[in-house]
């Protein structure tokens, strides 16, 4: 475990609307918000700090979003153009430190004690990180330094945007500090529990700090009581970890009008399985797991999941998973949203040697291979011209 304030935690403000504003000039100093349009069932996904003035937030219904700003604009999500910087602050990150945990697409904890030498602590380092992003990027970002990842998380949220919030290394300080937050700024303390918090006249870290384990521990129970009396100590033992190939990757819709129809369900699934496969590879990856979500006009939401062997990247495989996947579910109602997703992912294909070549050329292998090399032309044409540009055929209905 590093000793003293050594765990940096990287929060991009505002990201996908800073992103949007920086690409786009003249939205700047403009209530932008990123999601679906106001008449449809979309949601915020981001929003700019000069909509947030407004109470505007994530997660909001558009809306609702456009009854408290009339003024907003509403800008459809870039997923791909947010993880492609995302790449680029991680490639920053790097640059400081090997020791990074990718928590989201635009947050990151980084263990920085092996930089003692070029650096002369911690502080210096997030100050120069800091400044690098936004010279480099035109990107502002929060970062919070501390001893552990709680506190590390919990200060990068407390000066934004822009800022560097600096936890006390000694204990004694430490303690003063954590006391006035509120209690609901410890992981894990969501409205129900804040609730009973509150009714047991605990408002704050520095209540918690008062009572003793075991009174805390009568509170919400053992396990949960024990991690409430640990962080409002600012105890957290949890290490960096070094990020690992993603666990999934995903491609989901939700729709204005509910769909009823089989093949107009079907010819949407396929969309988003091209678009994990395409995400697939331009990751590198290869899924084990093919899966799809259904959720119904009940909000009623089903999975169904398949392996696949060999590991696959391709359009064509995860397309064929996916319908087949799709034809053993009953659509007795209509269909609000559907996703098609990718997992149990691995850097190696794993079974091309598997594959019997024939003497003429007309086997499998040939066959995937010519189908890898089909994929990937279709990935540059659309990434020129745009993911509509080219689209798959359909047979017509028997």
């Amino acid at each position: 475990m590093p000793v003293g304030n050594s765990i940096l935690h990287v929060d991009m403000d505002a990201f996908y609307a800073s992103v949007e504003q920086r690409d786009c000039p003249e939205l700047l100093g403009k209530p932008v918000i990123v999601g679906g349009r106001p008449e449809s069932r979309g949601v915020v996904a981001a929003c700019s700090y000069e909509a947030r003035k407004f109470g505007i937030h994530s997660a909001m219904p558009c809306a609702q979003a456009l009854k408290l700003c009339p003024t907003a604009i509403f800008i459809p999500p870039r997923m791909v153009r947010y993880r492609e910087v995302s790449a680029q602050v991680i490639d920053i990150l790097e640059s400081f430190t090997p020791i990074i945990q990718k928590i989201s697409i635009d947050e990151a904890f980084l263990d920085v004690s092996g930089t003692r030498r070029l650096y002369p602590d911690a502080t210096a380092l997030a100050r120069e990180l800091k400044r690098v992003i936004r010279e480099k990027l035109r990107l502002n970002a929060s970062v919070g330094v501390a001893r552990n990842k709680f506190l590390a998380k919990l200060a990068s949220d407390l000066e934004k945007p822009n800022g560097l919030t600096v936890v006390p290394e000694r204990d004694g300080e430490l303690l003063q500090f954590l006391a006035p937050l509120p209690v609901g700024s410890i992981w894990g303390v969501g409205d129900v529990l804040k609730s009973r918090l509150h009714n047991a006249g605990i408002r704050t870290f520095g209540d918690i700090q008062k009572l003793s384990k075991s009174e805390v521990l009568r509170i919400p129970g053992n396990s949960m009581g024990e991690m409430l009396w640990c962080l409002a100590h600012g105890i957290d033992t949890r290490e960096v970890e070094v990020d690992r190939a993603g666990k999934s990757i995903s491609s989901e819709s939700t729709f204005t009008n509910d769909l009823f129809d089989r093949q107009e369900i079907q010819s949407v699934i396929v969309r988003q399985a091209e678009d994990a496969a395409r995400r697939l590879r331009a990751s590198g990856q290869y899924a084990s797991t093919v899966q799809i979500k259904i959720r119904f006009t009940n909000f009623k939401t089903i999975t169904r999941q398949v392996s696949v062997a060999p590991a696959t990247c391709s359009d064509g495989d995860i397309i064929r998973e996916a319908i087949g996947l799709l034809k053993n579910v009953k659509l007795e109602q209509g269909v609000r949203l559907t996703g098609v997703g990718v997992a149990k992912l691995t850097d190696d294909a794993g079974a091309s040697s598997d594959v019997q070549l024939s003497l003429f050329g007309d086997n499998v292998g040939d066959a995937k291979a010519d189908q890898g090399k089909l994929d990937a032309a279709v990935d540059v044409l659309r990434e020129k011209y745009g993911k509509d540009s080219l689209k798959r055929g359909e047979r017509t209905r028997d």
